[in-house]
């Protein structure tokens, strides 16, 4: 029958303690070590130095031996302090498009009077990894860049912290796990955005007229806006290749139309047209997470744009707006979203 043990228990084992919150000071009864296939080499060369001293009675191979003895016994504490007692503490973490990578930065802050130099950061999971100095009594930023797998909350996770400094003779290690999560939005889809219509159906866009008189500065083309109101002088002078555009405007071009470059003038109480960005509206047939990743797309070209634009998702609505704020608590609500069962 299995023995069944308790978490902390097993954590020690492991050399893994749960996550924790705050900053992490490793005591040295967690910092492991061992030699290392240079220290292992080293040892044999030790050996083969001693039985030969022993053998010919070389008083100069006694102290060469017992010399190197001593060397490899102090580089051992060496490397041993090295980790002992640094402060390891969770940095932020900037959201990331699932299928990227999640920036996880950890600040190290050494509170001794010595440096503490080649200390190497890997993630257990992914075996992604950082090197980093820190300069006594100075604290350091170290950064891995980890697989953002799916939508949602990401945990760090353990990260492992290794050391060989400064003999290379020992490797010295220990485990921490910081209380740090990114959120994941989901993988956007590249994908037109639907046209607005002017109804009061959800996912239509609703006009409010306030006139059209004067002009009150150039915003970014959208499809839905009337050739009249492009600034066809504005788009001939940001480039050569748009010589063109007044023969194109005159035989009405729509493909031209499309470009990245175009503006459009604003005016004084312009008609704004709010678009619906909604779940509903894509088949189910899609799958949950492809109608979340067209609406992620959905979303990063309404901003760029420049639209008025609002989600609505069962449970969640939020009203029309734009900016990098309104952006970001969209993608959150897609990242978040979880169906009802």
């Amino acid at each position: 029958m299995p023995l069944r043990m308790s978490s902390p228990f097993a954590g020690r084992l492991s050399g893994v303690e749960p996550a924790a919150r705050g900053a992490i000071v490793i005591p040295q009864r967690r910092v492991y070590i061992l030699p290392s296939r240079l220290g292992l080499l080293f040892g044999g060369a030790l050996l083969i130095l001693l039985m030969g001293s022993i053998n010919y009675m070389l008083s100069l191979g006694f102290a060469l031996t017992f010399l190197l003895a001593g060397a490899g016994l102090a580089g051992m504490v060496q490397t041993t302090r090295n980790l002992a007692r640094l402060a390891v503490h969770a940095g932020r973490a900037a959201p990331a498009f699932a299928g990227e990578r999640a920036l996880f930065r950890l600040g190290l802050a050494n509170g001794a009077a010595f440096d503490r130099p080649e200390i190497l950061l890997r993630h257990v999971a992914s075996g992604a990894e950082c090197r980093i100095d820190v300069a006594a009594g100075e604290s350091a930023e170290a950064g891995l860049a980890i697989p953002a797998l799916r939508r949602g909350w990401q945990p760090l996770g353990r990260v492992m912290l290794e050391t060989r400094f400064p003999l290379g003779l020992f490797r010295a290690w220990t485990f921490v796990e910081p209380a740090c999560r990114c959120l994941v939005y989901p993988r956007p889809e590249h994908a037109p955005l639907p046209p607005p219509v002017p109804s009061q159906q959800a996912g239509g866009g609703r006009a409010h007229a306030q006139g059209s008189d004067d002009f009150s500065g150039l915003r970014a083309y959208q499809l839905t806006d009337s050739p009249r109101h492009v600034a066809w002088k504005s788009v001939a002078r940001s480039d050569t290749r748009h010589a063109r555009s007044d023969t194109r405007h005159a035989r009405g071009d729509t493909q031209y139309a499309r470009s990245g470059d175009m503006l459009t003038k604003q005016f004084a109480g312009e008609a704004v047209a709010e678009l619906w960005l909604l779940l509903g509206d894509l088949p189910a047939s899609l799958g949950l997470e492809a109608r979340l990743s067209r609406l992620t797309g959905w979303v990063l070209a309404a901003e760029r744009s420049g639209a008025h634009y609002g989600l609505r998702l069962p449970g969640t609505e939020i009203a029309p707006g734009r900016g990098e704020q309104h952006r970001g608590a969209c993608l959150q609500a897609l990242a978040l979203y979880r169906a009802r069962a």
